[in-house]
């Protein structure tokens, strides 16, 4: 029956995020409803001790990269920096690859820095400019994003700043540069097989005589002639923001060293503020990268930049707030859920896998399908048991560069649920409906899903980290 209910919880989250209902408002109610049939009188204890502390303790580690991310992908977006990059890849790859164009422009916004969300807003119009001109069906845009901007650049390609890449760095003590070769080998697994995939059904629809079709919702004005800043400016602030990130990386830890306390100057005696270095370091180097990404927009594209300032502020902090609160509402979802007995089957049943980096890609990828969000499901799983991941990988000789390799692949493997934040928010920007393009999507995370298990066994044959 415990299970029962976790399931049911889970469930009505997925339906409710499917037919298009705020996961913020509706993650609270799945979870203390799951409580109230478990036990009436932990509904108040679990939704203030529980749900609202790991819900603000998420916002509180990680809100900042949320929002510097943000502001980062406004202003690439309002210097005409993106658009630039659109045209280049238009004209480097020819319309004809008018898929391989949008996934190779979400993965150089998501790599340089800019959030999920900021490039979903910055890329659609441009992709249904080009699918329009390719005559390839509207319905394809939403897995086309998803594959460049939701899976190699996000978490497998070592070094990228996104969230899913940052949160393992504060467990195992790593960089976001951890295991560089797995993570390439996987990020190639993904884009070749997501690519082979989309083109499939590219050829399909065509065979069907299925073109872009009519009557959209959502569609964007067909873009203005305008001059584009050259392709080497516009990419310049996202390498700035991929070498200030390497280098932030090794100093931070050289400037503070393993601890780093101070006294707060007010009345009395403080106790000091400690900060435990290694775990915030690779947070500390993000933040710091997007800062400097933002200045080098700010210098190369001021006039630009500064019209539409105020204005574009407003929408990337709202941008970056809604985002946060989506997978922190998710990450205190699976907080209540992981707490309650049904949870506890599971993960009995998850440790009962010998192989420690199998456990670990099952427990997270299983959490970050549960709560709908990569960053939140994988949070919560290590929270709970990274010390446990720790001592298998310990005692069977794996790195810690694995284990971060892997957690951070595994979150983005069956996160992308319905319930999902960036998938809700990729369907409304297109205008298209989870009947019409999830389908595509799920396809992706199932892809993106196997490449964890393809690094392990690369790994164990190999030893390559």
């Amino acid at each position: 029956m415990s299970l029962l209910i976790v399931l049911a919880a889970l469930v009505f989250l997925m339906v409710v995020a499917y037919r298009g209902y705020s996961v913020i408002l509706f993650a609270p109610v799945a979870a203390l409803g799951a409580v109230l049939l478990t036990d009436p009188t932990l509904v108040a204890p679990m939704f203030t001790g529980l749900f609202m502390d790991k819900m603000v303790g998420f916002l509180k580690l990680y809100f900042p990269v949320f929002l510097l991310g943000a502001v980062f992908g406004k202003l690439v977006e309002v210097s005409g920096f993106s658009r630039s990059i659109v045209a280049t890849a238009v004209k480097v790859l020819g319309p004809s690859r008018a898929m391989l164009a949008i996934v190779v422009v979400c993965a150089l916004l998501t790599y340089g820095g800019v959030s999920l969300f900021v490039v979903v807003f910055a890329v659609y119009p441009f992709a249904a400019e080009l699918f329009r001109r390719a005559n390839i069906p509207k319905r394809l845009i939403p897995g086309t994003i998803a594959l460049g901007a939701f899976t190699f650049t996000m978490d497998a390609l070592p070094g990228s700043p996104q969230i899913q890449n940052i949160i393992p760095t504060g467990f195992f003590g790593t960089t976001a540069l951890a295991a560089p070769i797995l993570g390439t080998i996987g990020g190639v697994f993904i884009l070749v097989c997501g690519m082979a995939y989309l083109e499939w059904r590219r050829r399909v629809a065509l065979a069907a005589g299925e073109g872009y079709g009519e009557g959209h919702l959502n569609e964007p004005a067909p873009p203005v002639d305008e001059r584009l800043p050259p392709a080497w400016l516009a990419v310049l602030p996202l390498v700035v923001v991929g070498l200030s990130n390497l280098a932030y990386t090794h100093w931070i830890p050289d400037l503070y060293g393993s601890s780093h306390s101070f006294v707060p100057s007010v009345m009395g005696s403080p106790a000091p503020v400690v900060q435990d270095v290694p775990k915030v370091a690779a947070i500390w180097a993000v933040m710091a990268a997007l800062l400097t990404g933002i200045v080098c927009v700010l210098i190369t594209a001021w006039t630009a930049v500064t019209t539409a300032f105020a204005e574009g502020t407003k929408a990337a902090v709202g941008g970056a707030m809604l985002a946060a609160m989506n997978t922190a509402s998710e990450y205190g979802f699976g907080a209540v859920i992981a707490a309650l007995p049904g949870f506890l089957v599971v993960a009995n049943a998850m440790s009962a896998i010998p192989d420690p980096l199998v456990h670990q890609a099952v427990t997270v990828t299983s959490l970050a399908g549960i709560t709908g969000s990569a960053s939140g499901g994988m949070g919560i799983a290590l929270a709970a048991m990274a010390d446990t991941f720790i001592a298998h990988a310990n005692a069977a000789g794996i790195p810690m560069e694995v284990l971060h390799r892997v957690a951070s692949m595994a979150s983005g493997g069956m996160d992308t649920l319905p319930h999902n934040g960036a998938v809700i928010t990729l369907l409304a920007v297109t205008g298209l409906t989870h009947r019409q393009s999830y389908k595509d999507i799920f396809a992706i995370t199932i892809i993106k899903t196997i490449a964890v298990f393809v690094i392990i066994g690369v790994y164990y044959a190999t030893g390559w980290v």
